[in-house]
């Protein structure tokens, strides 16, 4: 069926990729057909799913729970063409960025491995296949991270692999003691048999586990350190394909679980979720706000933005996790554009710290626009889609009377704002003097330039449709909120 492509395809041009190792012209035309393809096929099924709903397969016709499920519903089917929409430009970007030495060190096949993961983990229908792409995730990139070899690149990739195999070994052990109890890994059938059985307790332990695991994956406090210790080490290519899939790819999971097996949060979980929001979104900003390098700024506004996300997860309403989807869908979009714009500064000057830079908006007014936009969508200012966003969450947090929560999310955005304008005053604004890094003259390569105008205008689009996203949103939201459809739809 077409929902096996989004992993049938990266792996065909994995296979490829070995095969024409020697020829870089092969190896960057193959690598980035996949990339190109799968984004084809991510939209079909999106137009598929939205018009017919729940698509399900098993593998070799075994019947659930037996085999291997893949499941698309419209969560999946959104999550799934953002990803590739954002990994087809970061592919077109990197025809340039990426240097001819990455590439012989196969930074295409890696690529398709990351993304196979990535489609792996959305469209997984049991949880034991769930971890297994989610350690392809982590083995690919975890060589993406490693790209050049450099002594900081290797002291960041240890710390990015240490947490993340933490995190397989926190994810296994809930598996194991899930399987244990109920015989089942199927996610249809197991939430069937946790909530329709009387055995909801079943998961309590469980469920730590798996919370933590996938809080590790998305840099939740207090589990964030590894993250901006690791993401301005690679090339700024690989950060951004990083900021727009990775982290996304641990709330999406969030999301999946706790609706699957959860009826309502229970005051437990509740308090933890919107505690661990808060503390995310103020470590994320404070410390942002004292750094002076693009990526390291960066890096802490993705943990900050983690934080809006388990905000709304934790107030668990319709709307609310609504609110969560049209985030991070903004999300995934924006960070990705300020990361490569970040390359785009740094193409131009030759570094990434704001000391050492300035005036480039007289030189580049262009460049400031398309800085500005993602910049200002991260800070929350209407017409762009982060104002819609953190507008959204911030009135389901009134609406619940979660007031406390709701301010520091007020409060962190203000901060974003401020760090933003530094970045602006600094980089753009400022005049340049002798102590600052001289502008190269050279034109910037359209394959950099085209992709990071696409974002930065997604941003803005993504604002002014904001209506018609909802609608879609809202009923996936229906959907994942109703259990029963899904299970309904996979064991029928």
């Amino acid at each position: 069926m077409m929902i096996t492509l989004p992993i049938l395809i990266p792996l065909l041009i994995v296979v490829l990729l070995l095969i024409s190792a020697k020829r870089m012209r092969s190896m960057k035309i193959i690598g980035f057909s996949g990339i190109f393809f799968v984004f084809i096929v991510s939209l079909l099924i999106f137009i598929r799913v939205k018009t017919d709903g729940i698509q399900v397969t098993q593998s070799a016709g075994w019947n659930v729970p037996l085999g291997i499920t893949l499941v698309v519903d419209l969560l999946s089917a959104v999550m799934l063409l953002v990803s590739s929409f954002t990994s087809l430009l970061v592919g077109i970007y990197s025809f340039t960025a990426i240097s001819e030495k990455h590439h012989k060190h196969r930074f295409f096949l890696f690529f398709n491995t990351l993304i196979m993961g990535v489609n792996g983990t959305l469209i997984a229908g049991d949880i034991f296949n769930l971890y297994v792409w989610f350690e392809l995730m982590l083995i690919s990139s975890f060589v993406l991270i490693t790209l050049g070899s450099k002594r900081h690149q290797l002291e960041g990739a240890i710390k990015y692999v240490t947490m993340n195999l933490l995190a397989s070994f926190l994810f296994l052990a809930g598996i194991g003691l899930v399987y244990g109890k109920t015989g089942t890994l199927n996610m249809a059938d197991l939430s069937e048999v946790v909530r329709f059985d009387g055995q909801s307790g079943i998961m309590n332990f469980s469920f730590v586990l798996f919370f933590s695991a996938f809080a590790i994956k998305a840099a939740v406090f207090p589990f964030f350190f590894w993250l901006p210790a690791s993401y301005h080490t690679p090339p700024v290519t690989v950060t951004a394909l990083f900021s727009g899939l990775i982290t996304n790819v641990g709330i999406y999971v969030m999301i999946r679980f706790f609706t699957l097996y959860l009826d309502d949060l229970t005051p437990f979980w509740k308090s933890i979720l919107l505690l661990l929001a808060g503390l995310t979104m103020i470590i994320g900003v404070l410390t942002a706000a004292s750094r002076y390098d693009i990526r390291r700024i960066l890096s802490f506004y993705i943990i900050s933005q983690m934080g809006y996300l388990i905000m709304g997860l934790g107030f668990f309403t319709k709307f609310a996790l609504a609110s969560v989807l049209f985030y991070m869908v903004h999300s995934n979009i924006t960070k990705t554009a300020a990361f490569l714009v970040g390359g785009l500064i740094r193409e131009k000057t030759g570094s990434y710290d704001l000391k050492s830079i300035g005036g480039l908006f007289k030189e580049n007014p262009w460049l400031g626009l398309i800085f500005f936009l993602p910049a200002m969508s991260l800070a929350g200012i209407p017409p762009l889609s982060g104002f819609f966003g953190k507008f959204m969450l911030i009135k389901a947090g009134f609406e619940n009377g979660n007031y406390l929560v709701t301010g520091v999310a007020v409060w962190a955005s203000i901060f974003t704002l401020f760090s933003m304008l530094k970045i602006w005053n600094e980089a753009f604004w400022k005049p340049a003097t002798n102590n600052n890094v001289p502008l190269k003259s050279s034109r910037l390569n359209n394959s950099m330039v085209i992709p990071v105008v696409i974002l930065a205008f997604s941003t803005l689009i993504l604002g002014v449709c904001t209506e018609q996203v909802m609608d879609i949103l809202f009923e996936a939201t229906e959907f994942i909120k109703d259990s029963d459809a899904y299970i309904d739809g996979v064991l029928n």
